[in-house]
């Protein structure tokens, strides 16, 4: 009886222990606390904490157990090359997490995005954009050709630009690049659209890596800059690379380097 009373005794502590674990395999365990962070990770990339999940990450985990033992019995793990690739998936682990926690500990605020919209708003006061088609072709001479037709008759230039245009994506447009600043451009593009007002041509083909160009300026306007709220989430991405790009520098710029 009393034999009896220790053995009940004996297994009402170790439940508590075995019940931690999800399961074992070959006698190597998986515990709920390995199941619940690999879930907890799922969860910052999007997934739902559910039964459902954690049946398929139990069953993952366990996957991946078999396949690691049976790795290391065939001393995989000690291969140079392994070891190698283990080493930098270690290395590209610990940078993201430096990282992430950098940025979570210096948040881009919402008055930093403030000042850095008013910013850009303001370097692009006073610019112009331009409403431009062009035609694309390979040689000088055709582009004169071309030239010549458009200035006998401008209403000419989206069928010639339909025709000619070597340009894909605005050929089928008669050439329509819609509206944009010049910096959008490539720099002789850019020069000859800056220099055209509304309805103009430029005098001469242009040429450029692309070939030669017929330019026509179609209309001009102020540079339409977008709301805050349009933007936000390209200006915090932005930010967020600046601030891990002066992290960056600093610890390099400490590090003692022979």
């Amino acid at each position: 009886m009393k034999r009896l009373i220790m053995l009940a005794a004996a297994c009402a502590v170790a439940a508590p222990a075995f019940a931690q674990n999800v399961a074992t395999v070959n006698g190597k365990p998986i515990t709920q606390k390995s199941l619940d962070e690999f879930v907890k990770l799922l969860g910052t990339q999007g997934a739902t904490d559910s039964p459902q999940l954690r049946e398929q990450v139990k069953q993952e985990m366990i996957n991946r157990q078999v396949f690691v033992q049976a790795a290391e019995k065939q001393g995989i793990a000690k291969q140079p090359a392994v070891q190698t690739e283990i080493e930098l998936a270690r290395q590209g682990i610990l940078v993201r997490a430096l990282m992430a926690d950098y940025l979570e500990k210096h948040p881009v605020t919402d008055a930093q995005v403030q000042a850095q919209y008013d910013k850009l708003k303001q370097e692009q006061s006073g610019k112009s954009e331009y409403k431009v088609r062009h035609i694309l072709v390979k040689d000088e001479k055709n582009a004169n050709d071309i030239l010549a037709q458009v200035k006998s008759d401008k209403s000419k230039f989206e069928d010639l630009a339909k025709k000619n245009s070597q340009d894909p994506g605005s050929a089928e447009r008669g050439g329509d690049l819609g509206w944009a600043p010049p910096t959008n451009y490539v720099p002789p593009f850019a020069d000859a659209v800056s220099k055209l007002k509304k309805g103009e041509l430029a005098d001469k083909p242009v040429q450029t890596q692309f070939g030669w160009h017929v330019i026509q300026v179609e209309d001009t306007r102020p540079v339409q800059f977008p709301p805050l709220d349009q933007v936000r989430p390209q200006i915090e991405e932005m930010m967020r690379q600046q601030t891990l790009s002066a992290f960056q520098k600093d610890l390099r710029d400490k590090a003692k380097i022979q």
